[in-house]
C-alpha cells in the first residue's frame, strides 16, 4: 500500500456531529481514509457546545494527541484529499514548523456533481465548482504547529470565518501563510449551513478583528494571546 508505512500511526481527527443530509459524506471520507491508508487512528471529534463548534472540536481533537511533535491529520468530515498531496504534507509537516494544506484546487460537488458520485462516476470527474482562496477542509499539522499561532478560535460558533481568521494568524504570527501542496480536494454536497443570524453576525464582527490585528506580529501575539486560557500552554513567537 503506497505511503501506508509512513503514515501507520497517523491520527486522523474529524469534527462530526451526525446530521442526516452529512451521513454520506462523512462514510466515504472514513473509507477513503481505510481503503487509501489502512488502519490509521480515525477519531470523530465534538463537543458540548450546544452549536457545533468547528474550532473547539478542532481544538479537543489536536489537544488529545500527547506527543506534541506527532503529525496528525485534522479533516472535515465532508472532504477528500488527494493521496499524494496528503503524504507529502504529512512528510513536511514534522520539521517545518508550519501547517499545510494538501491542495492547491479545492472543488465543491454541489447537486449537480453528487448524484454523479453516487451513480458511480470517479470523483475527478464529477461537476464542482472552484473555491478560490480556500483554506479549510484537511489541515495537516503537529500540536506544537497548532498551539504555536493560537489553535482555532473557538468564539467562532455556527458557520463561517473561523477558517479565514485561523490563516491570517497564521501567517501573521509564523512568517508565511500554510504551505500547500499540488492537488485536490473534493468537497461533498450536503445541506447547507445559513449564512445570516446573530451567529454568523458575531462571527463577521470577531473576523474584522483578526484584520485589524494583522498589522503586525506584535499585535496579533497580544490579541490572540488574550484570548487562550492556561490550560493550553501555549507558545507564541515572541514569548
Amino acid at each position: 500500500m503506497s505511503g501506508a508505512y509512513a503514515v501507520q500511526m497517523l491520527t486522523v481527527l474529524v469534527p462530526w456531529r451526525p446530521q442526516p443530509s452529512r451521513l454520506d459524506a462523512f462514510d466515504r471520507v472514513v473509507d477513503w481514509y481505510r481503503s487509501n491508508l489502512g488502519a490509521v487512528n480515525i477519531q470523530a471529534i465534538d463537543s458540548h457546545d450546544v452549536v457545533f463548534n468547528l474550532s473547539q472540536c478542532r481544538n479537543l481533537g489536536v489537544r488529545s494527541i500527547k506527543n506534541e511533535n506527532e503529525v496528525v491529520v485534522i479533516n472535515d468530515a465532508d472532504t477528500i484529499p488527494e493521496l499524494d498531496a496528503l503524504l507529502e504534507a504529512i512528510a513536511a509537516a514534522s520539521v517545518t514548523g508550519l501547517v499545510h494544506l494538501p491542495y492547491t484546487e479545492y472543488r465543491w460537488l454541489g447537486p449537480q456533481g453528487m448524484p454523479q458520485l453516487e451513480a458511480g462516476r470517479a470523483i475527478e470527474d464529477c461537476s464542482h465548482e472552484l473555491v478560490i482562496g480556500a483554506c479549510s477542509g484537511v489541515y495537516v499539522t503537529t500540536p506544537a504547529t497548532w498551539w504555536s499561532h493560537g489553535g482555532q478560535d473557538e468564539r467562532f460558533r455556527g458557520w463561517g470565518f473561523e477558517d479565514a481568521a485561523w490563516h491570517i494568524a497564521h501567517e501573521t504570527l509564523l512568517g508565511e501563510p500554510p504551505r500547500r501542496h499540488a492537488g485536490r480536494v473534493f468537497a461533498l454536497y450536503h445541506d447547507q449551513e445559513q449564512r445570516e443570524g446573530p451567529n454568523y453576525d458575531a462571527n463577521a464582527a470577531l473576523m474584522q478583528q483578526y484584520r485589524d490585528a494583522a498589522a503586525s506580529a506584535a499585535a496579533m501575539g497580544q490579541f490572540v494571546r488574550s484570548e487562550f486560557n492556561a490550560e493550553r500552554a501555549l507558545i507564541l513567537p515572541g514569548s
